[in-house]
């Protein structure tokens, strides 16, 4: 039978310990046990939570990266507890989401990086959005094109002007993620840009900026000259 967090001595555990110190002083292993509830034959809940802890090299915020895939193989997980994982995890990026309210108007790189910066740094693929915006400046809009590499084949203009136009927009930002972290703008990244502008200005649709968010850091186009 799977060992329980109720064989560990009664101050020890982790549960225990939730009530008598609060949440807060708890260790992310003891968290991650208490998501588990029970471990495997051999191994108890804190050491299952301390394997899926190393998955991440220690960081819930690596973790987050993880496929969740990846947690339900672990001996011990299955697909129910690392959704339950998954799901602990997508609540904490909620709660750190609604800290700040979202900005009611885009008055520069910075408004983007607050509306955006909290989605996308974790994640462990490449989104492609387009932030339709009003004659005020005014945010009308989060349209998500493309999951996955962007490169100028998967990010047509096509794609992107049809969505910005079916929200009246009177101009856009397009914004997207480098999972590693660093927000250089890659030669892709450069074109896709170029493309889009020559279109927007076609169109009358004009692209004020592209900001490329890596980690806790981003990079505008129009702050850099690069539009």
């Amino acid at each position: 039978m799977p060992l329980r967090l109720s064989e560990h001595l009664e101050h020890d555990r982790p549960r225990e310990r939730f009530w008598t110190v609060g949440p807060a002083a708890l260790t992310a292993q003891e968290l991650l046990a208490i998501l588990l509830g029970t471990g495997t034959r051999g191994q108890d809940a804190l050491a299952v939570a301390g394997e899926i802890l190393a998955r991440g090299d220690g960081s819930l915020r690596r973790l987050a990266t993880r496929p969740w895939a990846e947690l339900a193989g672990i001996a011990g997980v299955g697909r129910a507890k690392a959704a339950r994982v998954a799901a602990a995890i997508e609540l904490g990026r909620r709660v750190g989401a609604e800290a700040e309210p979202p900005p009611e108007r885009i008055r520069g790189p910075g408004d983007v990086q607050r509306y955006y910066g909290l989605r996308l740094r974790d994640l462990a693929v490449e989104e492609f959005h387009v932030l339709a915006l009003g004659s005020q400046s005014q945010i009308l809009a989060d349209l998500l094109i493309t999951r996955g590499i962007l490169n100028s084949s998967l990010v047509h203009p096509r794609e992107v002007f049809r969505a910005a136009i079916a929200e009246a927009a009177a101009g856009i930002i397009v914004v997207h993620n480098h999972p590693s972290g660093d927000p250089t703008p890659s030669a892709d990244d450069r074109a896709v840009t170029r493309q889009l502008v020559d279109a927007g200005r076609v169109l009358d649709v004009p692209v004020y900026d592209h900001v490329v968010i890596g980690g806790e850091r981003y990079v505008s186009f129009a702050e850099a000259g690069l539009l």
